[in-house]
């Protein structure tokens, strides 16, 4: 009887199977218009993120544009050797570590902060005008930016040096001292893409019911209670979320802003990954010295977005 059994069972696979093909089909054809909305994005990763993976190998070969990268010669992990018998390289590292984790805890809260309080407001008018004012920064590029802060800061021609003429004696050099620099660079990076970064927590936020925030009310919690515990447990998965990503750029200061804003006095702590490879590899041309100093960022990067992952798993929040 067991072996009757077990024919009948193996009889409708075929059947089945064609019918999961059919399906398969059908929903592809479906979903042909979302395909080719998807496929530039796609294109964008493989020609300029994947595609470029196999340049690393420069990092281990004495790079020359004349050879190539598969004619250069072959000299293992002497890159990695020489950038970090390099003080200079040990700076730069730090400095890359310091500047990210300062604008990690300044500004990734920034947006969860903002979300909230345009999530609390009642006048859509209101509510629109501050989106776009706070959504507008984006969009401008850091040479814009770089620019404005410029003219504020600036020894002599700043604004805000103008109006402290009545109460210092001189004007203050913000941009020359390392604490000023370092909260200037900070807020002006909030300042850009804190309101932008706001639209996935504006976005979680809708999602919370809101029969929860009246079962509060009538249980006589005020604002800041169902703010705690209502709305923050409400889009905690999506805050921890993109912690872990930010987590994975913590090594990555980006180019445009530190280019723009550096300058010799604050070089000390001005000088990190991004400018470096820019100045040595690009400007003097030593490209397997950088792409060594590339992959040792990402492998940072790495290990820091998987040991986040690891201990959100705990919490069982992971990203996977």
């Amino acid at each position: 009887m067991a072996v009757r059994s077990s024919l009948k069972d193996t009889g409708p696979q075929p059947r089945t199977n064609h019918r999961l093909k059919a399906s398969t089909v059908r929903l592809m054809k479906q979903n042909i218009p979302l395909m080719i909305m998807f496929l530039p994005g796609l294109l964008f990763y493989i020609i300029f993120k994947y595609a470029p993976m196999g340049g690393i190998i420069i990092a281990f070969k004495d790079f020359n544009l004349r050879d190539g990268i598969f004619g250069s010669p072959w000299v293992g992990m002497d890159n990695f050797v020489q950038l970090f018998n390099q003080a200079q390289s040990l700076q730069i590292i730090r400095n890359s570590f310091l500047i990210s984790i300062l604008g990690l805890v300044v500004g990734f809260p920034m947006p969860i902060i903002l979300a909230i309080m345009l999530n609390e407001v009642r006048k859509m008018w209101f509510k629109r005008v501050v989106q776009t004012l706070v959504y507008l920064p984006h969009f401008l590029s850091w040479v814009i930016v770089g620019g404005i802060v410029l003219s504020l800061f600036a020894l002599e021609s700043g604004t805000i040096n103008r109006w402290l003429e009545g109460i210092l004696a001189e004007p203050y050099p913000f941009m020359y001292e390392k604490v000023s620099w370092l909260f200037i660079y900070l807020g002006s990076g909030v300042w850009k893409e804190m309101g932008f970064a706001a639209i996935i927590y504006l976005a979680a936020l809708s999602a919370i019911d809101p029969h929860l925030y009246e079962a509060g009310s009538i249980d006589g919690a005020n604002k800041w209670q169902q703010i705690r515990h209502i709305t923050i447990p409400g889009i905690s998965t999506t805050i921890i979320l993109l912690l872990i990503l930010s987590v994975g750029k913590v090594m990555d200061v980006g180019f445009d802003q530190i280019y723009n804003l550096q300058n010799a006095v604050v070089s000390d702590i001005a000088n990190v990954i991004s400018l470096y490879i820019y100045q040595i590899g690009i400007l003097r041309g030593q490209y397997s010295l950088t792409a060594a100093m590339g992959i040792f960022e990402n492998l940072v990067g790495l290990v820091l977005i998987l040991l986040a992952n690891y201990i959100a798993r705990k919490f069982n929040q992971g990203l996977w």
